[in-house]
């Protein structure tokens, strides 16, 4: 199963005790998951995702006391016309229209008003349109919603909870997306999502340790590939220096120094100076052996 998949079953088993936060999350799913069917004056689920199916039928069990659920194809969600009357007048979806119901709006703030009530409605929009990329490849995670006021609506929530989302233009789809690794482990948080959270914190320390290691091997790499690119050069200055000037026209300082590093090419700056009668320090060596590259430049 996939990170995201994952994420959906640990959200799905999460039920909230308060019938307030059970109407939020109930809300999510039908505005984003369902649809209307007898010329728009009924409440249809069209969805493959048997999470959001299983949450649906267990949210109006515990809300409404409603277990006679139709969810097939484009069948009624509730046959009985009594209680659809109050799921709908419940979640606030009654139309401007007599007797028809409004999905593609934003959530009735009256339903999200408290802070509980926002984390199960998040909860319900992840089950029903969100989805994860693979943490040990990219960090992303987002929302695909049909219409732009929703998509803004849900991104203003998450930003409640001082996490950082935005909103796309995705073909004809608004996307609202998180591409900050700890932003994600923030939301996965709101949503309740605390084990995910877990698998996807120990993730992130070991891809970061990773990236840290291959840093430091690449900083260590280039500072080698660069000692010895200098080596080469110092070594190439001091033989053209010893054939074509001689080292005996040097003063005793730059003719030991010469001798030196042509004995040991491998030796650090700082080693060379130990080799040095009196021992010279790094920056010592260093200033012999630009004299030396001075005098080299000269000869040729």
């Amino acid at each position: 199963m996939s990170f995201s998949g994952t994420v959906k079953e640990e959200l799905a088993e999460q039920i909230s005790s308060a019938r307030h936060c059970q109407l939020a999350e109930l809300a999510a799913l039908i505005h984003f998951c369902g649809n209307t069917c007898e010329n728009g004056t009924h409440l249809c689920l069209e969805t493959e995702n048997e999470a959001v199916v299983r949450k649906c039928f267990t949210l109006l069990k515990k809300t409404f006391n409603i277990d006679n659920v139709v969810i097939e194809g484009k069948n009624r969600l509730l046959p009985d016309d009594e209680r659809e009357g109050k799921v709908i007048q419940a979640l606030h979806l009654i139309g401007k229209d007599e007797g028809t119901i409004a999905l593609r709006t934003p959530v009735s703030s009256l339903l999200i008003k408290n802070s509980c009530c926002a984390r199960a409605y998040l909860r319900g929009a992840f089950l029903s349109i969100g989805s994860m990329s693979d943490p040990e490849k990219s960090y992303h995670l987002e929302f695909v919603c049909s219409e732009r006021i929703q998509a803004e609506q849900l991104r203003d929530i998450i930003q409640e909870f001082q996490i950082e989302a935005k909103v796309i233009r995705r073909k004809k789809y608004d996307v609202v997306y998180l591409k900050e690794g700890a932003g994600i482990v923030d939301l996965l948080n709101v949503m309740g999502a605390h084990v995910s959270l877990m698998n996807l914190e120990n993730l992130r320390i070991v891809k970061e340790m990773r990236n840290s290691i291959n840093r430091r091997v690449n900083c260590e790499t280039a500072n080698i590939s660069k000692t010895v690119t200098a080596a080469s050069k110092q070594i190439e200055d001091i033989l053209l220096i010893r054939d074509k000037y001689g080292f005996e026209n040097l003063p005793d300082n730059l003719r030991q120094m010469a001798e030196i590093r042509l004995e040991y090419p491998d030796a650090a700056l700082k080693e060379l100076g130990g080799y040095l009668e009196p021992v010279v320090g790094k920056s010592g060596v260093n200033h012999r052996l630009r004299r030396l590259s001075e005098i080299a430049d000269g000869i040729r």
